[in-house]
């Protein structure tokens, strides 16, 4: 059974930032890592680490259970606790949402913040701001859709 989810940021499907998926596994094979499988060219990865692992609580604590489109469901993965300054940040984006017509919400829960986009992501004010890139160690995070998120439960087992 695989016990851990890694989500990489910057590895794109096509044009910039590609990287194959076997260098990948091949690559985390070598620092330690087993039972390696990645899904779709994205950096989304399951695998057997000794290290410790919350993805699946994370899933758990969705605030949008009801939402199943997978469109309008985003997760954005924190690379520690939402802090403060993160809490302000989703506050302000929301309020630019709101001052867009848009009907957006974002919860945060842990080191995930939901985002629950009727209109999709792609008209969403409150993703373009949540998505930007950050100072913070981990850039503001990475996002995957509801579709990925579930996806990558059922690889871990």
């Amino acid at each position: 059974m695989r016990t851990h989810v890694a989500l990489l940021r910057g590895i794109n499907v096509g044009g910039h930032g590609t990287v194959p998926m076997a260098d990948l596994r091949r690559a985390l094979g070598g620092r330690g890592c087993a039972d390696v499988v990645t899904h779709i060219q994205s950096g989304n990865v399951a695998l057997t680490s000794p290290a410790g692992d919350d993805y699946l609580a994370a899933v758990a604590a969705n605030p949008y259970p009801e939402v199943t489109a997978p469109k309008q469901l985003h997760a954005l993965f924190r690379a520690g606790p939402v802090s403060d300054d993160d809490r302000e940040r989703i506050v302000a984006a929301l309020a630019a949402e709101r001052a867009k017509g848009g009907r957006g919400d974002a919860v945060a829960r842990g080191r995930v913040v939901w985002l629950h986009l009727p209109d999709g992501l792609g008209r969403s004010e409150l993703a373009t701001r949540l998505a930007a890139r950050t100072r913070a160690g981990d850039q503001g995070g990475t996002m995957r859709n509801r579709a990925t998120v579930v996806k990558l439960a059922e690889l871990l087992g």
